[in-house]
């Protein structure tokens, strides 16, 4: 079973943030990214948000590096540990702005750029950014039809609902035209939207029971990722009894990949964490 890391430092998601991440930087986000990477966990993530509404800040967080940025850093600090936006809102950026920016980080990243996407959830972000909130979804999904027809193109070309484009040369773009595409959300329709769309399914906020029984009503394509999460810190060395039936049972539940945060004190004790969690996912069938 592969493990990937929800990145600590660059979020500060409610449950899923410690108080040492506040004062940490580069050093210790550097420090745990070349260990994740030696260890062989499957990738890294960074999520999106501009600006966060203050009246928003306890319910959502309001620590968000920027994940172009941030994963460009991550990926001059390791050698194969995937890269992944988890997620960019589509309706904050053209598809040709994604296809430069990310296929840049593919580039120089040696191939290692996974897109996580999803329509958004926060319309004051949208109207922030001169954004559509109505018909988001229907955007989002003409946005990544446009990036299938868009990355690792030099001169890309897509006539769609919402965009179109030709005659426009793209330089750098990634050096091959396929890039795995992940589909964040809660619904039957963003479970569609992945299948239909995209290589992979990010759920979140969903009941092991709810994610198998939406999972078993769609047949899944092959390779199809379902990229799920225990929903708690887990602790490989305070509680490994627990920290093993978290996965077992978040395997049990459809996980193809299993994405953690990790509960910590500090940057050292993080890195013990992960250290003590390698062999944990080896024993996973």
């Amino acid at each position: 079973m592969r493990i990937g890391l929800t990145t600590p430092v660059v979020t500060a998601n409610p449950g899923a943030h410690s108080a040492w991440e506040d004062t940490a930087g580069a050093d210790e986000l550097a420090t745990i990214a070349e260990l994740a990477d030696r260890l062989d966990f499957d990738h890294l993530t960074c999520s999106e948000h501009v600006g966060v509404p203050e009246a928003l800040a306890a319910e959502r967080g309001c620590m968000y590096w920027d994940p172009a940025v941030t994963l460009a850093f991550l990926a001059a600090h390791t050698q194969q540990i995937r890269l992944v936006t988890q997620v960019l809102v589509l309706g904050y950026h053209h598809p040709l702005q994604i296809a430069k920016q990310y296929g840049t980080l593919d580039r120089i990243s040696g191939g290692r750029v996974v897109l996580g996407v999803g329509v958004g959830s926060l319309e004051a972000e949208f109207d922030l950014l001169g954004a559509s909130w109505r018909g988001r979804g229907a955007e989002a999904d003409d946005s990544m039809r446009a990036l299938k027809a868009s990355w690792g193109q030099r001169v890309p070309e897509y006539h769609g609902s919402h965009h179109d484009f030709a005659g426009f040369v793209v330089e750098p773009h990634a050096p091959t035209s396929t890039v795995p595409l992940w589909v964040g959300g809660r619904t039957d329709r963003s479970l569609r939207r992945a299948i239909d769309l995209g290589d992979g399914w990010i759920p979140f906020g969903l009941g092991a029971q709810a994610l198998k029984e939406m999972l078993a009503a769609h047949e899944l394509p092959q390779g199809f990722e379902v990229v799920l999460a225990p929903g708690r810190q887990l602790d490989p060395l305070g509680d490994p009894d627990a920290t093993r039936r978290r996965l077992e049972r978040i395997r049990d539940a459809g996980a193809t990949l299993i994405n953690v945060t990790i509960a910590a004190d500090d940057a050292d004790h993080y890195t013990r964490q992960l250290d003590a969690l390698a062999p944990m996912r080896d024993d996973l069938a």
